[in-house]
């Protein structure tokens, strides 16, 4: 770690920044609010929703815009999410529909730090991109694999299905809890979810399920979903679960998290 003769250089940056969060406090610019602590471990970890709208508030003051760009406007057309049963309303943003929306304050408990684990300016691509600084990235502010927990593609092959869940619905009366009522695992047991309220509307409209889990035709692969250990688990592993964890992120894990046998599993 270079250092700023024996204090580390991070550790001298972060408290120069506090420094000057204090003397501008009644003036805060964007060079100075990008260096808070709350934006680097250990704080982000203890972050409230509350505190990061203190500054981010505009995120749920955003909407969609009235036109596209090509004239097309909102109130002529359905954004995919609009056709599902769960949704209800007019088109509106990204943010809102995770932690404003009916439906994500019924099924959700999303917070701020559940996607953004803060942001490390140091970590930044360089504007414009500079071909000798190949080891940044413009991806820093959320992990991808949160996002595919919910919106992975829908992995019919392993369920034993025929085709994806649009063509096979049918056969199965459009009800996901035909098959995962009986089910031996706690599903959506994690922080960022209601898991009783999800396995509830999954019994009222297969699109509980779908909306998540599949729907999103631009997320191509799977999440690879932990296999926690259950009773009398079989030893052999199968094929597709070769490469996968056995234990969820330790950032979402709940006390109810570890799996447990359903009521028909206990009487096989």
């Amino acid at each position: 770690m270079k250092t700023f003769g024996t204090v580390p250089r991070v550790v001298l940056v972060l408290s120069l920044a506090s420094m000057l969060m204090m003397t501008h406090a009644g003036s805060l610019d964007y060079e100075v609010a990008r260096w808070d602590r709350i934006h680097f471990k250990p704080a982000i970890d203890k972050a409230s929703s509350k505190q990061c709208l203190a500054c981010h508030q505009e995120i749920l003051q955003r909407k969609p815009l009235a036109a596209s760009p090509a004239g097309v406007k909102a109130s002529d057309t359905l954004a995919w999410y609009q056709t599902l049963d769960t949704y209800q309303g007019e088109q509106d943003t990204f943010h809102r529909r995770h932690l404003e929306s009916a439906f994500a304050k019924r099924v959700m408990r999303m917070q701020c730090t559940t996607c953004h684990q803060g942001n490390d300016p140091r970590e930044e691509a360089p504007i414009p991109p500079d071909a000798a600084n190949v080891d940044f990235t413009l991806r820093k502010m959320v992990n991808t694999d949160t996002c595919l927990m919910c919106h992975g593609k829908f992995n019919y092959q392993i369920m034993g299905l025929p085709s994806d869940w649009h063509e096979s619905a049918e056969m199965f009366g459009n009800n996901c809890m035909t098959c995962h009522a009986a089910f031996r695992t706690n599903r959506h047991e994690v922080n960022f979810l209601n898991a009783d309220a999800i396995e509830a509307a999954g019994k009222e409209s297969a699109d509980a399920c779908y909306g998540c889990h599949g729907g999103r035709a631009w997320y191509r692969i799977n999440f690879p979903y932990p296999r926690h250990k259950w009773p009398n688990m079989p030893a052999d592993i199968p094929e597709w679960a070769e490469d996968r964890p056995t234990e969820s992120d330790p950032r979402f894990v709940t006390n109810n998290s570890q799996a447990k046998p359903s009521a028909s599993s206990r009487k096989e």
